[in-house]
């Protein structure tokens, strides 16, 4: 590490103190947000970006784990989108080798139509992929998908079909480009609140009003370009713009199920193309454990802390049980996640989600806000993008191209060994043992189930810009959503390093542990 840490907060902040005026102001720091931020500052624009509570705090810490063109999507005739998706998923392997891991999944087939239908399917997915490609799909007889798939269910098995797919970290892909974006020169920062937007004599947007949620302290800061990337929050900032605006996003809710590895204990993922309500499901291998998701239910609000209904879980559990001959139950369940998709308000009352559009929207307003609504964590990049050539296009900011191709995301690594759970952390590893090497205490793991360390708590503190515990042991170390009474068992210990590396007193300690313990129960079935 530099002997000068760009990433502490209070270095960020002297940025925002000594700079009233910006190119480029984003609100939102999940994927699309920090994305927008990466393209903005990589062109030269001089950036800030925005998060009311911490980097994919929302969405965008709930997904699958997976960078897919979206089989799906290819059914229902959207080339384009798997297309732009494919090439998007390809980049990121190549940018982010430590998070991104080329996975295989298989398709059990239980009838010849099944058989055939997803060997020309796939080839299809295969070709779009083009020089990108992760690998050819092929067909599998009875035997080795039984091999491949020791819990899978016998009867009426026909065989298979493997296919590639991404998959990846998805809060720590969402810090490392919070701290790209940082290396590139933008000023990112967390728990920070966006309540008011400015502006000029002409009613365009000219900035924001933004609160520093730990100090209270208010900044005026201007700019000549406002993006709203705020996910399912979109519909908020619309407001603070017009209070006459119509809704324009519609959340879905996804949920998953954390599950022992034993439920699936090959390298291969599951995907389940037609469940009985006409969606997928996939089982994928994930930090040694497996994720199981994902349902589809749209809900008329939303929250920071969405809850799994209980038909979900059920949906989840039924399907999962009719092809597994391990059965899962309840108390199988280390976690349960549920996350909400921003998804493009239907037009009429439809309520088929699965067949509105995951394709990204970028909205004018009269007042020149930029709203980027929509897409999913596979394109990102190309979102940011589209989002910055637009604000180009009406003529807010010069004409420069994109660059982000060929961007390195921070911990990027040519070697990477997969096996040992640190490999995330890519070019910081030796980093995080030099924290144990001088201080070995820090070499204790956190609890006896789960492989993280001290060193990794006081590195996200540090390097990373964790705030509160959630920060630490939902986002940055996963163990909230790998096992949630594991997790409940390390609050205190987490809350006593995290006070003492800020320098805060007991009452701050204590509020730290309530807060987090009454999320953290939320993730217990």
């Amino acid at each position: 590490m530099k002997e000068k840490n760009i990433f502490k907060r209070a270095t960020l902040i002297k940025q925002i103190e000594e700079n009233s005026n910006w190119d480029v102001i984003i609100i939102g720091g999940g994927a699309t947000g920090l994305g927008v931020a990466l393209d903005s500052v990589t062109r030269g624009f001089k950036t800030l970006l925005l998060e009311q509570v911490d980097f994919a705090k929302g969405t965008s810490s709930r997904s699958t784990k997976l960078l897919h063109g979206g089989v799906r999507y290819l059914a229902q005739g959207n080339i384009d989108l798997v297309k732009e998706a494919l090439h998007e998923r390809g980049l990121l392997l190549k940018n982010a080798s430590h998070l991104v891991s080329n996975q295989s999944f298989i398709i059990p087939n239980y009838t010849w139509w099944d058989t055939l239908k997803y060997t020309i399917g796939l080839k299809v997915y295969d070709a779009l992929a083009g020089k990108l490609s992760f690998g050819k799909s092929i067909r599998i007889n009875k035997n080795e998908t039984l091999s491949r798939l020791s819990t899978l269910k016998k009867g009426n098995l026909k065989g298979g079909v493997v296919y590639h797919d991404g998959q990846f970290d998805d809060s720590r892909l969402a810090i490392n480009m919070a701290q790209t974006a940082i290396e590139q020169g933008a000023t990112v920062l967390n728990h920070f609140k966006v309540n008011q937007l400015l502006k000029n004599d002409n009613g365009l947007v000219s900035g924001v009003i933004a609160e520093n949620t730990e100090t209270k302290v208010v900044y005026s800061l201007n700019a000549k370009v406002v993006i709203n990337a705020t996910g399912v929050f979109t519909d908020e900032i619309l407001k603070m713009d017009n209070s006459k605006s119509k809704n324009i996003v519609r959340p879905s809710q996804g949920i998953h199920l954390v599950l022992d590895k034993s439920f699936l204990p090959g390298n291969d993922a599951i995907m389940i193309p037609k469940t009985n309500d006409g969606r997928v499901l996939f089982l994928v291998p994930w930090h040694n454990k497996v994720v199981i998701g994902t349902t589809d239910t749209l809900l008329d609000s939303h929250s920071l802390e969405p809850k799994a209904l209980d038909k979900e879980v059920d949906f989840i559990m039924t399907t999962a049980n009719n092809y597994l001959t391990k059965k899962v139950s309840k108390a199988d369940v280390l976690s349960i996640f549920a996350g909400l998709r921003p998804l493009a308000a239907p037009k009429d009352k439809s309520e088929k989600t699965k067949e509105i559009s995951r394709s990204h929207k970028i909205i004018v307003s009269n007042s020149e806000l930029i709203t980027i609504t929509g897409g999913k964590w596979t394109t990102y990049r190309r979102m940011a993008q589209d989002t910055i050539n637009k604000a180009i296009s009406i003529r807010k900011l010069q004409n420069v191209p994109c660059k982000t191709k060929n961007v390195k995301i921070h911990g990027a690594t040519e070697f990477n060994d997969k096996t040992q759970h640190q490999y995330i952390y890519g070019s910081d590893q030796e980093a995080i043992q030099n924290l144990i090497v001088t201080s070995p205490e820090l070499g204790e793991v956190l609890h006896s189930r789960l492989p993280y360390t001290k060193a990794e708590v006081i590195w996200a503190i540090r390097y990373e810009m964790a705030r509160t515990v959630e920060d630490i042991l939902a986002r940055r170390v996963r163990t909230l959503f790998l096992d949630a009474r594991a997790t409940l068992e390390i609050i205190p210990m987490v809350a006593k390093m995290l006070t003492k590396e800020l320098d805060k007193d007991a009452s701050w300690e204590q509020h730290q542990i309530d807060e987090f313990t009454k999320i953290a129960h939320q993730y217990i079935l």
